[in-house]
């Protein structure tokens, strides 16, 4: 044990009534060393700042049945002990260890902490459901070709989507055509959280891999982070046009793809390199410029590039209102569906130009 440094924090009636005013907890800083003062059930308790996870700031949390929350991401810790509380972080770790504990103690009716002796750190041991944050490697291979769809769907009553219906019909000549390998992905048959906003709070509490995805192995969000960033050189993404604009699937996945944007503004990592866009939009109303515009500048920010005449639109216009008609030309249309074969072509020989030969 330390030689004992003890610093006096104030008075203990005032402060007990300051923090129970103010929900129980208080930042404390001694030489820039900032801790957590607690106040609950007529006890204090001091803790290191800083939550075992990626550094929130205890203080500004809120205290929960005698737990300190996290404000980044929800992580809790005993207000004495700081160790963690049962069900803390759940499901990120087994085991979210402890932040240390300062000593305490009152004479008369002051309050005293001891700054030289605080507990151990104790780190979490996650439950690492993942290895998304492995280095991206192209690794040898055909040319892989991944079709995002976003069409809302309900599994239950499944429709037609004539979006979708051109990206599988490309995907499906190319893979016989082009010596490709092709995979889709349907966002409706995914289960995923939106995006809680946690670049909000601070730019290091959105992390790669996505804060959500660590807390939740059950987000499938998992799958589309794998395949943009670590399987595909060519990405497809289709998407109706619902009320001017692209789907909400496709904006709820935009949102979660902040995690990978963000490494590049917050750590100058780029995870997406050498890699291909291509958009398919189709609807029964007029917008498709505006809407690829969009989808190309965000696609854009993550890394990816465009082959020459990028997209793919279709549209019977704003008074048509002819739903039927629409689906049925789209499912006849030998130009609508060799477009789209042909925009996974362009995209496919840039992808040639672009990705090293070491990887062929």
């Amino acid at each position: 044990m330390a030689v004992e440094q003890w610093h006096l924090v104030g008075q203990v009636s005032q402060l007990a009534t300051e923090l129970e005013q103010s929900g129980g907890l208080k930042e404390l800083e001694f030489d820039s060393k900032k801790l957590v003062l607690t106040f609950h059930d007529g006890q204090f308790g001091a803790l290191n700042n800083k939550c075992n996870h990626m550094g929130g700031p205890l203080a500004k949390g809120r205290l929960k049945k005698g737990c300190v929350e996290c404000p980044w991401h929800y992580w809790e810790f005993n207000a004495k002990t700081g160790e963690g509380c049962k069900g803390s972080a759940e499901p990120i770790s087994s085991a979210p260890g402890a932040v240390p504990r300062y000593p305490l103690k009152i004479e008369a009716d002051s309050l005293f902490i001891d700054l030289a002796n605080p507990s151990e750190r104790v780190q979490a041991v996650y439950n690492k459901m993942t290895n998304l944050w492995r280095e991206p490697k192209r690794e040898p291979g055909k040319i892989r070709v991944l079709g995002i769809s976003t069409t809302a769907m309900d599994p239950a009553h499944p429709r037609y989507s004539t979006s979708d219906h051109l990206l599988k019909s490309a995907l499906a000549r190319a893979g016989s055509e082009l010596e490709v390998e092709t995979k889709v992905i349907v966002l409706s048959d995914l289960n995923f959280r939106h995006c809680e906003g946690f670049y909000s709070k601070s730019e290091r509490a959105c992390t790669w891999p996505c804060s959500i995805t660590k807390m939740d192995p059950k987000d499938e969000m998992l799958t589309v982070y794998e395949h943009l960033v670590h399987w595909a050189d060519v990405v497809v993404v289709s998407t109706p046009i619902r009320w001017g604009n692209a789907s909400s699937l496709y904006y709820k996945m935009a949102e979660r793809l902040n995690s990978v944007q963000n490494q590049i503004t917050t750590k100058n990592k780029v995870l997406i390199q050498n890699k291909v866009v291509g958009l398919i939009i189709t609807g029964g109303q007029d917008n498709i410029q505006s809407v690829a515009g969009q989808m190309l500048n965000f696609f854009g920010e993550l890394g990816f590039v465009t082959p020459p005449f990028p997209y793919v639109g279709h549209s019977l216009g704003w008074s048509a209102e002819d739903m039927e008609r629409n689906m049925e030309y789209t499912q006849k249309s030998e130009y609508l569906h060799d477009g789209a074969f042909q925009l996974v072509s362009r995209a496919v020989e840039l992808s040639k130009k672009i990705v090293p030969d070491l990887a062929r």
